[in-house]
């Protein structure tokens, strides 16, 4: 199942690598929306939930393209970045980039409704205590929060591993570079006996992806019994 080539360890390398950083880079905005949208009440509050989930219902070559025409060299905030050094078309950082955007409402649905289970009466307390509103989240709804926001991580890391049509569209399919697991799979399945090898890849996708699922719902879990005090 292992005996992988050194190109397919590369694709697979690839994968985890940008699956993490897409993760950990949406994480601090992730916790910030997922806050925005569970604690206030304001015009436009549907709009904004809209748009965060807008990448689970449109097709992903749309969101690839959109990212494109945006962060691309010749794109609205692309060419003001590459004239800065930073780069995203048809990069790894690129690929990181697609595979946040497309895994970001299963990270803030996630973290949203562990800060939504949160008692309000403990920040409450602490607020009565002296603590100021920035204190009060990071020591008190944080902590609380905490196995909900690694559940969102965990599935948020998961859906990027196995990203591949909002990829491919926006940084293309570079071995080395921006060929993750999804694109070899694809290149290999083009291709005269590519069969064995797409096989394999496939069964590693499985398997990271299931254990990613199994892991995210033992924090879901956690969560629930600390919610109900079980």
């Amino acid at each position: 199942m292992f005996d992988l080539t050194p190109d397919e360890w590369t694709a697979v390398y690839l994968s985890l690598r940008i699956a993490l950083v897409a993760t950990i880079a949406s994480l601090p905005f992730g916790i910030a929306i997922a806050w925005v949208l569970a604690r206030k009440d304001f015009w436009g509050k549907a709009l904004l939930d809209g748009v965060v989930h807008l990448p689970l219902v449109l097709p992903p070559v749309v969101t690839g393209y959109l990212l494109l025409i945006t962060f691309g060299r010749r794109g609205a905030a692309g060419e003001f970045l590459a004239s800065i050094g930073i780069v995203f078309s048809f990069r790894w950082t690129g690929a990181a980039l697609a595979c946040g955007v497309m895994a970001f409402p299963l990270l803030v649905r996630a973290i949203r409704l562990s800060f939504e289970a949160i008692d309000r009466r403990l920040e409450d307390a602490a607020s009565t205590l002296g603590a100021s509103g920035f204190w009060t989240f990071l020591t008190v709804t944080l902590p609380l929060a905490l196995p909900g926001v690694i559940a969102g991580m965990v599935l948020s890391f998961a859906k990027a591993l196995g990203e591949f049509g909002a990829t491919i569209t926006f940084v293309s399919n570079i071995p080395g570079e921006t060929q993750t697991i999804s694109a070899a799979i694809y290149t290999l399945t083009q291709v005269p006996g590519g069969d064995a090898a797409a096989g394999r890849l496939v069964l590693i996708s499985i398997v990271i992806a299931l254990a990613a699922l199994i892991a995210s719902e033992w924090f879901a879990r956690r969560a629930g019994m600390r919610y109900h005090g079980d």
